[in-house]
């Protein structure tokens, strides 16, 4: 990243097949603990417009968001240090995630908030850098890096920590196309739940945003009714002061639409992070048929050499190749050719087994940690959406019970007329 974090980071695609071509290893810090927010208070603090030029030299205007963090030890020592602070932008965080995702493939990587505003209601802009939009991403991206200092394995990266405290540290993504021959059922059911939970979520937040829709239209509704009661009050004596009173309870109650739909704002920003979630949990299955199919390949390689080595030794060729009708044209090789193909077969195939060995554990591996970790998730998951569902059916209740009183309060001043 730069120093100034003023430009689009940029990746050179040479770079990134480079980068896929090695064997990743994971860093650890390990002088960190296993849960960093017991070392440190982290926080995104605010955000910011700017403007510059991106990485093909044109003019643009983007949002950077303030990473603030201070020492827990300090703080409970009485002293109060000052923050270590810097600024990120969104595609900063993107890149984090990215690592992330490739470094530790068995783990269910905590979402971001989204880049765009989607499933919104028609009052809420659509627009990047409108105010609530940008406020509720800095809450979304605080709670994205409080995940992952929670989090036992991640919290412990050496790249999560200088991506919080160093403006310079630098990331890389990687890609793999793949097919496997013999997915793991638990993996591929796994995958398959994750794409019904983003649907189901989706669902969820467009029948949401629509009912947010309809609620804003009642609410409104209901200071047209305040406003033609304290209207028609002005031409009653008997009746006036019962319906202004009724028309005040009207306009109270439509006045209170814009905390009802800010707390429904609230419980949709819930459950976009399990939509996005759910998409990190199908990264993990994706990541478990890669290794698999690192192994298949090693298998594959090694079954070919065994057979060349056979097929070398005993004179038969059982498949055809080009080597096969070269040695019917131009005649068999000599025992000395055939000896030392042999004998380089040999090694080739004993390295192929290490390989294979080393693919099976590396396999096994991912799957005990890979399992420990969505087993993980799905008890917070499990926890995190029944509270939300709950809270959110409170809020439906109380919502109705105050339209309710409302009716009962307008009921009252018409008796009194």
């Amino acid at each position: 990243f730069g120093s100034d974090a003023k430009e689009e980071p940029f990746w050179d695609p040479l770079e990134l097949a480079f980068a896929a071509s090695q064997k990743t290893k994971i860093i650890v810090f390990h002088a960190m603990p296993r849960n960093l927010l017991k070392k440190m208070e982290i926080s995104v603090a605010e955000a910011e417009k700017r403007t510059g030029k991106n990485a093909v030299n044109m003019q643009e205007t983007y949002t950077v968001y303030l990473i603030e963090t201070r020492p827990v030890d300090a703080a409970s020592e009485g002293t109060n240090p000052a923050l270590d602070s810097l600024w990120r932008r969104y595609s900063e965080f993107e890149l984090l995630r990215n690592y992330l995702l490739v470094t530790y493939p068995f783990a269910v990587v905590p979402p971001l908030p989204e880049k765009r505003a989607e499933f919104v209601w028609h009052k809420l802009s659509a627009d990047n850098m409108d105010p609530d939009f940008v406020e509720r991403r800095r809450v979304g991206l605080e709670n994205f890096l409080l995940r992952v200092a929670s989090h036992p394995v991640l919290s412990s990266d050496k790249i999560f920590y200088l991506f919080l405290t160093e403006a310079d540290s630098r990331l890389k993504a990687l890609n793999a196309t793949f097919r496997v021959k013999n997915p793991d059922k638990r993996f591929a059911e796994m995958k398959h739940y994750g794409d019904e939970l983003q649907s189901v979520i989706s669902q969820l937040l467009r029948v949401r945003a629509r009912a947010a829709d309809r609620l804003y239209g009642v609410y409104k509704v209901h200071g047209n009714y305040g406003r033609v009661f304290s209207e028609w009050s002005a031409i009653e004596k008997e009746m006036g002061d019962g319906l202004q009173s009724a028309g005040h309870h009207m306009d109270a109650y439509a006045a209170s639409v814009d905390d009802i739909l800010e707390e429904e704002e609230h419980y949709a920003d819930q459950l976009k992070e399990y939509l996005f979630y759910a998409d990190a949990l199908r990264t993990v299955c994706r990541k478990h048929e890669l290794t698999q199919y690192e192994l298949e390949m090693a298998v594959q390689d090694l079954t070919s050499k065994k057979q060349q080595r056979e097929e070398l030794a005993t004179g038969t060729i059982r498949t055809f190749s080009l080597k096969g009708m070269t040695s019917k044209l131009f005649g068999q090789e000599t025992p000395e050719q055939r000896e030392a193909k042999l004998k380089m077969l040999e090694t080739q195939i004993e390295e192929g087994e290490e390989q294979v060995k080393e693919r099976n554990a590396e396999c096994d591996e991912f799957v005990k940690s890979a399992w420990v970790d969505i087993e993980r998730f799905k008890e917070q998951k499990d926890h995190d959406l029944r509270e939300s569902l709950i809270s959110y059916a409170i809020m439906q209740i109380s919502m109705c019970k105050k339209g309710i009183q409302v009716w009962n309060n307008a009921k009252e001043c018409f008796n009194k007329m």
